[in-house]
């Protein structure tokens, strides 16, 4: 037998998501590779035993490192194809395949990358006014893009509105020069940037010169009514109650509509409620209206970003998120059942 030693340094990865919670997904190496000493200290790894096996275990090691590096996660399911021999990458573009929203610039496909994101496509599908609350990073607005891109494609809908209300994140911006579109562009910018990932430049611009596409800020929804639209209110938590009953209100019957926030970071001037916290709780009972809650779990931007959201969420008190009152009506009936006794 011909003894080797091999020493992996991990560099630039969660080690929590790579050697699994309690060392999860280490010990299923450690199982499937019971001749072969796998230790680790941080982000060092060293693997000693006969030489060909230390070798496959060098390779399952490599493509968990690569799986997470390119999705972000690292599933029980991938553990099990990648020790089985199976190709992880395939198997997961297989099952992607089932999940894709819609196929963005050169044919790229855009799906839910957490179990809350396909929640949202979910709760989307199943009703008219979806609430999506959560912290940034969480992919809750690009997602939400996605689905009015594929409803459009799908000739669902004849129309994408998007808008979010203009107010300054702290800051005093002061007096911005060029026209209107000029000065209110900047609030904007993010639903463009999402646009821009899943239509081409050509396309983009004829669809908002012919108005099918149309980004705005929320001061410009008064007085219309959106119909055989879907429709994108960003950045809700810094709308008052005024203004988001005046969005919620403007509806057609053919309508689909979005709604994000984050009770975390309202830009409302400090005696000024955000109307998102008073439509959480006066309308999560109704029918037809979905709500969902992302957590730092869900963040898919900068693994640091899901640690620093988690660090101000253990110091910061937010507003509640309500819960459906499912047993609502059975409620209800007993109460009327006692009122007549």
């Amino acid at each position: 037998m011909s003894l080797s030693e091999i020493v992996l340094l991990i560099e630039d990865l969660d080690l929590v998501a790579l050697y699994g919670q309690n060392d999860n997904n280490l010990n299923a190496v450690r199982k499937a590779y019971p001749d072969v000493t796998i230790t680790s200290r941080g982000g060092m790894m060293k693997l000693n035993g006969d030489k060909k096996r230390v070798q496959e275990v060098k390779s399952k090691l490599e493509m968990m490192t690569k799986m997470l590096r390119q999705y972000g996660e690292l599933s029980k399911a991938n553990i099990k194809d990648i020790l089985s021999g199976e190709n992880p990458f395939i198997t997961k573009v297989k099952k992607d395949s089932k999940n894709v929203i819609v196929h963005g610039r050169n044919g790229r496909p855009i799906l839910p990358r957490t179990q809350n994101q396909k929640k949202l496509v979910e709760l989307s599908n199943e009703n008219d006014i979806l609430f999506a609350i959560g912290p940034a990073g969480t992919g809750k607005t690009y997602t939400a893009v996605a689905l009015a891109v594929r409803s459009l494609k799908l000739g669902l809908v004849s129309r994408i509105v998007l808008t979010r209300p203009a107010v300054e994140a702290g800051e005093n911006l002061g007096y911005l020069p060029g026209d209107l579109k000029d000065k209110i562009d900047p609030y904007l910018r993010p639903l463009y940037d999402a646009l821009d990932d899943m239509i081409p430049p050509e396309k983009l611009a004829l669809y908002m010169q012919n108005r099918v596409i149309e980004v705005a800020p929320l001061a410009f929804m008064r007085g219309r009514t959106l119909d055989n639209s879907f429709i994108i209110l960003d950045e809700a938590q810094n709308t008052t109650e005024t203004q988001l009953k005046m969005f919620l209100t403007r509806l057609g019957p053919q309508a689909k509509c979005i709604i994000t926030g984050d009770l975390s970071q309202i830009d409302l001037p400090r005696r000024q409620q955000s109307g998102l916290i008073k439509s959480l709780n006066i309308l999560k009972n109704i029918e037809g209206i979905g709500m969902l809650q992302l957590t730092s779990a869900d963040v898919v931007r900068h693994r640091l970003v899901k640690q620093i959201i988690y660090a101000y969420e253990q110091h910061t008190e937010t507003p509640h998120f309500p819960k459906k009152e499912r047993n609502l009506e059975k409620k209800e009936n007993k109460e009327s059942t006692n009122d007549a006794e």
